[in-house]
């Protein structure tokens, strides 16, 4: 279909945009809407994958009968299968009556299963069952069942390399993925951007009866199309109606109130979208953690070169080796007193006379920069940054919900 024949589809569902890689996932749901076949939309969080399976349903022969929407990732692991499949009376603690389960409500409808990522592997074996022969199992019993459900799964996650990490069955993945739909990121959607802006910024003046509504400047327009977005269309519509409730003095949005918002342009570099303007205030989670990857990286080869160095290197000299006591923020130095002018004199380190520094400067590097901790303090942040509104948190973490609660376990950040 050209973007005219969507334009009906498109003004029912509230989608806005004409960029080739939307039109091209809507004409494919249209598609296969009239088949039973299984679909799979993969795209970034917050790009609007949530559209993609009521458009199916509601286009298939299947639209008169149910249609149910599941979060698997905010499901605990505990009870999903008794969610999807059922249970009956007695199955477990605080079964006190027999339950459908989404699979037996939804017989003859259709099923969307969003994160079907986050799924545990026993639950992906129940899964892959359903769709290969229509039969499941209630928690608690042994009588098969039938059921004639239609699957349309979504994940944010790369499914390949849960594969390969053993997260995914490979198997329920290629029964899952005969129809593949991608969403694209907002900031591939180029003029879009501008649209869902002034899409956004009418509802919320409709909703609270402003007068105005806001509008971009020329150069805030220019800003937008170049930002990052890396929480796709929820980012935009949450930013947009911040502005639009807290905007007095103007309803012109410019590059500097942008500024206040930590929107700003950014650009295609090598190692990626590189912020400008405040480029060291810009703050992202996902950089960070590639950032303290690298660094604890390089520390790690250069406490492996001094090693080596040293191993090499005679007991006298060794000796006469003068090492700088190592702070959480200095990297690990030896100095030769060789190379040292007499105007600066350097003394040989005695822990004796340094009871508060840690001799063994390798092995505080090491403990310090445990990948459990940054992870922890990454949590940590974003949990405070958020006001401990764990959704916020963990999208701003690009993890599941379910993933963020059970790492603030772990981490005993639920006693804080």
């Amino acid at each position: 279909m050209d973007s005219k024949e969507l334009q009906p589809i498109k003004q029912r569902y509230g989608i806005v945009g004409n960029c080739e890689a939307l039109n091209h996932a809507l004409d494919t749901a249209l598609q296969v809407a009239k088949t039973d076949l299984s679909v799979l939309i993969t795209g970034e969080s917050g790009v609007g994958k949530e559209i993609i399976p009521r458009l199916i349903h509601d286009n298939s022969l299947r639209r008169l009968r149910k249609y149910f929407a599941i979060n698997c990732g905010s499901i605990p692991e505990g009870t999903i299968d008794s969610e999807l499949f059922g249970h009956e009376k007695g199955a477990f603690t605080g079964a006190i009556g027999e339950h459908e389960g989404y699979f037996g409500a939804a017989d003859g409808g259709t099923l969307f299963l969003d994160e079907v990522g986050e799924l545990p592997l026993s639950t992906q074996a129940r899964l892959l069952r359903v769709l290969e022969n229509g039969e499941y199992i209630r928690v608690g019993s042994s009588e098969v069942r039938k059921t004639n459900v239609r699957i349309v799964a979504a994940t944010n996650v790369n499914i390949q390399h849960a594969i390969r990490d053993g997260k995914f069955r490979e198997d329920l993945y290629y029964r899952l993925n005969t129809i593949p739909i991608k969403m694209p990121p907002l900031r591939e959607r180029g003029e879009d951007i501008v649209l869902l802006f002034k899409k956004f910024a009418m509802e919320i003046a409709a909703k609270y009866q402003m007068p105005e509504r806001i509008t971009l400047s020329p150069e805030a327009e220019e800003v937008v199309k170049r930002y990052k977005w890396p929480g796709n269309i929820r980012q935009l519509k949450n930013i947009t109606e911040q502005m639009s409730i807290l905007l007095r003095d103007t309803r012109v949005v410019t590059p500097e109130i942008l500024s206040d918002y930590e929107i700003w342009p950014t650009v295609e570099e090598k190692g990626g979208l590189v912020p400008l303007g405040r480029g060291a205030e810009s703050h992202n989670y996902q950089n960070e953690r590639e950032m303290l990857f690298q660094m604890i990286n390089a520390l790690h080869r250069e406490v492996s070169d001094l090693k080596q160095q040293l191993s090499t290197m005679s007991p006298s000299a060794v000796n006469h080796q003068t090492v700088v006591p190592v702070t959480p923020a200095s990297p690990v130095v030896s100095v030769p007193s060789a190379h040292v002018t007499p105007a600066a004199p350097v003394h040989e380190y005695h822990p004796a006379e340094h009871p508060d520094v840690t001799p063994y400067a390798e092995e505080y590097v090491e403990e310090s920069l445990s990948l459990e901790e940054q992870e922890k303090r990454l949590i940590m942040k974003a949990l405070e940054k958020n006001r401990g509104r764990r959704k916020r948190a963990a999208d701003e973490l690009h993890i599941s919900e379910r993933t963020l609660y059970r790492k603030i376990k772990e981490y005993g950040l639920d006693e804080n």
